[in-house]
């Protein structure tokens, strides 16, 4: 079973996003947006992808339960079925899945207590 295929994303706390976005617009020439910056690429099937860059408040409780100031997105093959083989490993799984239109999301926490974020992107071919 493949797991992870490649980062879907990095989340970081910031007292300032929009300062923090600005900067790396403008200092780094980011395209960003109201969610931070989208790298788009290809796999080797030409299916359109994305990365994620994405600084939310400092305050954000959406990496809860983790206390770190960062969260890793990583891109998976079939999430539910890796979520299950976690769980069998005696990773902590998070129960929780949530899907929407470009995606599923499940969150597993790691031996440090960062909070991990998987995502089964719908990626589309031209």
């Amino acid at each position: 079973m493949k797991r992870v295929t490649g980062i879907g994303g990095i989340f970081f706390k910031t007292a300032d996003p929009k300062k923090t976005k600005d900067w790396y617009r403008d200092h780094l020439g980011l395209n960003t947006d109201d969610y931070g910056c989208t790298f788009w690429w290809k796999d080797k099937e030409g299916n359109n992808c994305s990365t994620q860059w994405s600084p939310f408040k400092d305050d954000t409780t959406y990496f809860a339960p983790s206390k770190k100031e960062f969260m890793m997105n990583f891109r998976v093959e079939n999430l539910i079925d890796l979520l299950e083989v976690l769980k069998t490993e005696g990773v902590t799984v998070l129960d929780k899945v949530e899907e929407y239109e470009y995606g599923k999301f499940g969150w597993i926490i790691d031996p440090e207590g960062n909070k991990i974020e998987l995502w089964e992107p719908v990626d589309k071919a031209f």
